[in-house]
């Protein structure tokens, strides 16, 4: 394994997963050149087929165990849940010097689900890359996904600092900015970015599909802009947000505590005719909606 800054190299890489994300990366490995071989390990026969018909690795395989074995490298790139089973087939075969990552949403649950398995040696740099699309599966992916977003690195206390410094360097060649953070502060921020706005889009289009059906309205066919970007978000993968919500649920449910709060004071403010609250409140959103169009996140995956 070589770490440089600009052109960083593993040997062998073990992409366990091959959705969007998992399947970007190695497009990204690919392109630069960062691995000497990529095996992808994935559960079913269309999926592995898929893999190799697109020249994203260089083996298959279902097995865990078998990706992780003389792995330099070995990425979980499936939904969170799956992480401890994985990672029970894995762990055994990584050997001193390799280096454990991920891809997951949420944190606190990946050190907790991940960090028995790792034998004395093996390093443990877990990694949230902040970007995607409403697609999944191994054709979904491009190497450009990860290109101006954010990758966060929470590695635990005491992470060995040159596999930190190599995962970091993978990421930044990715063409994403990365920043270091604690664990339990990157889960309550993405409960509120991220988690919660999925979490009410689901709930939106869930309400809305039930109107249709009850009312025979025309709900789905007048949709405007504003229900059309809930769709897109409701679209996502479930499994995976299902994983998340449940994995993350203490920041998930404090950030929706506040959130119902926040709109109780909304519902006195319409039921009382109260518009300076209103007002206030519609312009402070549209500054923030302004600050994130400055900061180039508004663009689309």
């Amino acid at each position: 394994m070589s770490i440089d800054a600009q052109r960083p190299h593993f040997g062998r890489v073990a992409l366990v997963g091959t959705g969007l994300i998992g399947s970007s990366l190695a497009r990204v490995l690919r392109r630069d050149k960062m691995a000497d071989s990529i095996i992808a390990c994935a559960r079913t026969d269309a999926t592995r087929a898929k893999v190799l018909e697109l020249g994203l690795a260089d083996e298959v395989t279902a097995d865990p165990a078998e990706a992780a074995d003389g792995a330099d490298l070995l990425v979980l790139c499936t939904p969170l849940g799956a992480y401890a089973d994985i990672m029970t087939a894995a762990g055994p075969q990584l050997a001193p010097g390799a280096i454990v990552s991920d891809v997951g949403s949420a944190k606190m649950c990946v050190i907790r689900d991940v960090t028995p398995f790792l034998k004395p040696g093996v390093h443990f740099v877990p990694a949230h890359p902040v970007a995607g699309t409403e697609h999944s599966g191994p054709e979904a992916g491009f190497a450009e996904l990860f290109q101006g977003r954010w990758c966060i690195l929470t590695p635990p206390p005491g992470t060995d600092p040159t596999a930190l410094e190599a995962v970091t360097a993978m990421w930044r060649k990715a063409g994403s900015k990365v920043e270091v953070m604690e664990a339990r502060h990157h889960d309550l921020v993405l409960a509120v970015t991220s988690h919660l706005p999925h979490l009410i889009a689901y709930n939106i289009v869930g309400t809305a599909a039930d109107l249709e059906a009850v009312t025979e309205s025309e709900v789905i066919k007048y949709s405007a802009g504003g229900f059309r970007d809930f769709t897109r978000i409701a679209a996502s993968d479930p499994v995976m947000w299902r994983d998340i919500f449940l994995a993350n649920r203490e920041a998930v449910l404090e950030m929706l505590g506040r959130f119902n709060e926040d709109l109780s004071r909304l519902q006195r403010a319409i039921r009382w005719g109260d518009g300076e609250t209103l007002r206030e409140l519609f312009t402070r959103t549209r500054r923030i909606r302004r600050e994130v169009l400055d900061a180039g996140q508004d663009k689309k995956s």
